[in-house]
């Protein structure tokens, strides 16, 4: 692609971006040939007086915007709200080893129990998403944490495990919107050379809110001041830890509505170019804070308006016609995502998701019932049984030794973060989810192999470390696939995709954990092992422009 200027307007004629990192004249493909993105480029455009007007792209409004002080605090803020889902998701997991003596719980109660939140994701994940691209990132993001935090705060004071359930569903259906929407909001103000390391700095977040909540579990669960009574209702030390958990995503969704501005590639693409450019205004001068500068005038290129065909829907017709027509409308990005050029990538995103999903969710959540189980030594799968007889149970006193081994397991997680951070831009997300996808998968198959319980902890934190490279790698991904108009649909489909399967990794741990602990042992390490061949097949994105 060409750069049209007129004569004369040599300044115009400077690429933002120079050196080997750019070259106009290519296109991003993959090492198969496949095309990628089409560059897009600037015009250049006089005004009616005789000085001209620069027209920008938004990757050259964000090289003109900086980077700095903006850029790191909306990384806390992004950062914060992804750690509140990771909250609000592993807060259940270790509150089952006392939940499940006050609601009189069985085994497959529990996995339904750590299935709600996901079924709630599935459920939010896509709808969510179809919303952040008509409507807005920002908006969507604080109505989803807002949900997120006040139905997860409301199922402390549950009385009955059925209505529990209920309210965990709804508060996953608030993460479902947030985890997807967050990080296509925050890649939407990065630019290109430092997208990869940022957006792997903004999962690492994710491990934060681990730690989070493995620590709040350690302080509050064990302890004898968290136990009251409100009315009828005697409040448990579990049921104060679930309360805590809410408050990180109701703090980032007050954060979201006072201080965040939309994202400015998605106002480009809605044709609010005055709105963008206050936005790329607002990060120049945070960034240049205190230095002297002056943003030059601009325009902006506009998006071509993709997302208006999709915004037509009759509003004649019986109530059944107009019905058809939205959900039409609502599975239009599926359709593109699987035709044409974005079918080969999509089908094997689909692939990698459910099985990293199913694997992850389905033994990160009964991490903490395991390590229970096998207080007294041996290896997770030996001797796991427990007595048919839920009134034979034993929740208290609270064993320490289940919350100290979850600290340790979420605190593994930093080596991996770290690793990620520092290779992402240099070695490429596919590269790193593959091979960190096939070390998780054996380090899964070891622990069912060992016989002690040092063992187990020691491979379960190998794969904590290990696994979050998959799913930093999966973030970076995940992002550069997709157009501006798909990007959140598509994030939120494939989120959904994974919802699914971590729903059945929980049924299939909960219904076969007291009599062959194996079989889903084992299971995880098969998908994992398939989800690292799988991934070679994805495109190669490292450093590649968003469109």
């Amino acid at each position: 692609m060409s750069r049209h200027a007129h004569a004369g307007d040599a300044e115009a004629r400077e690429p933002l971006l120079t050196g080997d990192h750019l070259q106009l004249n290519e296109l991003d493909s993959d090492e198969e040939g496949e095309v990628i993105f089409d560059r897009s480029v600037s015009n250049v455009t006089r005004d009616a007086g005789a000085r001209a007007q620069r027209k920008l792209t938004f990757e050259e409004a964000v090289e003109e915007a900086g980077f700095g002080l903006f850029h790191w605090l909306l990384l806390v803020v992004c950062g914060w709200a992804n750690a509140s889902d990771a909250v609000e998701i592993l807060c259940v997991s270790f509150l089952l080893p006392t939940a499940r003596c006050d609601l009189l719980l069985s085994s497959s109660d529990m996995g339904l129990l750590t299935a709600s939140i996901f079924l709630g994701m599935m459920v939010g994940g896509y709808v969510w998403g179809y919303l952040a691209d008509q409507r807005g990132r920002c908006r969507v993001l604080v109505v989803s944490l807002t949900v997120n935090g006040l139905f997860g705060g409301l199922a402390s004071m549950a009385p009955w495990f059925w209505l529990f359930l209920l309210l965990r569903f709804i508060s996953g259906i608030g993460v479902g919107g947030s985890i997807p929407v967050i990080f296509s909001y925050f890649s939407e103000f990065m630019p290109r050379l430092r997208r990869g390391a940022m957006i792997s700095a903004l999962a690492t977040f994710w491990m934060a809110g681990n730690i989070l909540a493995a620590g709040l579990a350690w302080l509050v669960i064990p302890t004898s001041w968290a136990h009251f009574s409100v009315g009828r209702l005697h409040f448990q030390s579990w049921r104060v830890f679930v309360v805590l958990c809410s408050v990180p995503s109701l703090t980032s969704a007050v954060l979201f509505k006072l201080l965040m501005p939309e994202s400015p590639k998605f106002l480009m693409e809605a044709g609010r170019e005055e709105e963008a450019i206050h936005v790329f205004r607002l990060m120049f001068e945070l960034n240049m804070w205190k230095k002297g500068k002056a943003l030059p005038e601009f325009g902006l290129c506009i998006g071509s308006k993709q997302r208006g065909k999709l915004d037509k829907t009759k509003t004649w017709g019986s109530s059944k016609e107009r019905l058809c027509n939205i959900i039409k409308k609502g599975l239009a990005p599926v359709k593109q995502m699987f035709n044409g050029p974005l079918k080969s990538r999509s089908l094997v995103l689909l692939i990698v998701f459910y099985c990293i999903s199913f694997s992850y969710y389905g033994l990160w959540m009964w991490f903490p019932e395991l390590f229970a189980r096998i207080e007294d030594g041996g290896s997770p799968c030996a001797n796991v049984s427990r007595p048919s007889s839920l009134s034979n149970q034993s929740c208290y006193p609270v064993k320490t030794a289940v919350y100290i081994e979850g600290f340790i397991i979420a605190a593994s997680n930093l080596p991996g973060n770290i690793f990620t951070v520092l290779v992402m831009d240099s070695t490429g997300g596919k590269a790193l989810l593959s091979c960190s996808l096939l070390t998780s998968s054996l380090s899964v198959f070891l622990i069912y192999v060992v016989q002690t319980k040092a063992q187990s902890l020691v491979l379960s934190c190998v794969f904590s470390g290990v696994s979050v490279i998959a799913w930093n790698a999966l973030d970076v991904v995940g992002t550069e696939l997709y157009p501006t108009q798909l990007r959140s649909s598509a994030l939120g489909f494939f989120t959904g995709v994974g919802r699914v399967a971590a729903i059945t990794g929980n049924v299939v741990f909960g219904n076969l954990v007291d009599t062959n602990c194996a079989v889903p042992v084992l299971l995880v390490s098969a998908l994992l092992l398939t989800g690292g061949f799988v991934a070679l097949f994805l495109p190669q994105t490292r450093q590649t422009e968003l469109t």
